[in-house]
């Protein structure tokens, strides 16, 4: 079961080129293309004529999705305007549609109820193309529920153990100043590590050669969009008062899009307020970022075959689960309203 009434990343800006692009989307199989006039299009990846998958096909002139089988043409509503060799064309040659709005270099779809799609209603993830700050992202596939990976960029007492060489190290776990409140919206968990050493990619990014105050404040939104502003200072500068002297600022910008039950779209980006021009700089950060959640993505895959293999759900929480129980608390609640919402459209 999903959340329908959202908006999911489907895809960044750059994958939509000359050929579709074919995705699973919350079980539902979508076809990707850039239509008339450029404008990103989205609908389902099935021929009306002979169920052959459309991103099979290609975009043809006028913006025109070409079927690869029998040379159907579809345009931006879905619906067919050629069948070769014939004049006449069925009502029912019409493919499904799905809203689309292109923000911050990702394509977004609403999967749910067109009449709510409001284009307003996407978080807010400016930091992507804004010329404040240097930002590069990519796209994983990952072989686990998309619930892991929230529950992951909640609990970030994991980076002490899984990450020692780039973004973590036992400060992150141990004597950690660690809150967890609701939002409007979602949940925040903040972080604070005071006078610890540096995390190794941390010191590469910011040159500190003594001890620091590091923060890590996790912002949740549902159904799976993760906004996390971490950085560090000199131990003594005045951080958690609000100041900032001689630190790094940095934004982990995080969107998971279910593809089925056990299979996730991660896309991800990670950007920094400082030096934003340096093209080193930032592939640096992008680089030792990708090692951890490669790692991340090693961990998802290992939980899910045992969830897989054993299916009693039988887990212990401690007290660093409490931003992702806080979480599904919501997601939970979120459910019961989307299935009574569409009982009472029955």
């Amino acid at each position: 079961m999903f959340l329908k009434n959202f908006w999911y990343v489907a895809a960044w800006d750059n994958e939509l080129g000359e050929k579709p692009l074919g995705r699973t989307i919350l079980n539902e199989p979508v076809v990707l293309f850039r239509g008339s006039g450029g404008k990103a299009v989205a609908m389902e990846d099935k021929c009306p004529h002979r169920r052959v998958p459309l991103s099979m096909g290609k975009v043809v002139e006028g913006g025109l999705l070409q079927c690869h089988y029998h040379g159907l043409r579809f345009d931006s509503t879905g619906a067919c305007v050629r069948i070769p060799g014939q004049d006449a064309i069925p009502d029912t040659a019409r493919v499904k549609t799905y809203p689309v709005v292109e923000r911050y270099r990702w394509i977004w779809l609403w999967m749910g109820d067109p009449a709510l799609a409001d284009p307003a209603t996407s978080p807010d993830y400016h930091y992507l193309d804004s010329p404040d700050w240097g930002a590069k992202g990519t796209y994983i596939h990952v072989k686990a529920n998309w619930q892991l990976i929230v529950d992951n960029l909640l609990d970030l007492t994991h980076l002490a153990f899984v990450h020692e060489s780039t973004i973590g190290n036992a400060a992150v776990a141990e004597n950690a100043e660690v809150r967890v409140k609701r939002t409007p919206g979602g949940v925040l968990v903040t972080r604070w590590m005071i006078d610890k050493p540096a995390p190794p990619t941390y010191v590469k990014a910011g040159g500190f050669t003594g001890n620091v105050d590091r923060w890590q404040f996790i912002d949740f939104l549902p159904p799976a969009y993760l906004r996390l502003s971490v950085g560090a200072t000199p131990t003594g500068t005045g951080a958690p008062e609000g100041k900032f002297v001689d630190g790094i600022n940095m934004r982990n910008l995080n969107a998971i899009t279910p593809e089925t039950e056990t299979t996730s779209h991660y896309f991800w980006a990670q950007a920094h307020d400082f030096d934003v021009r340096n093209e080193t700089l930032t592939n640096m950060i992008f680089e030792q970022v990708k090692i951890a959640f490669l790692e991340d993505k090693d961990v998802f895959e290992a939980q899910q075959r045992m969830i897989d293999a054993d299916t009693t759900e039988s887990q212990v929480d401690i007290h660093a689960d409490a931003g992702g129980i806080q979480a599904r608390r919501i997601l939970a609640r979120l459910h019961e309203d989307e299935h009574a919402s569409r009982q009472a459209a029955e």
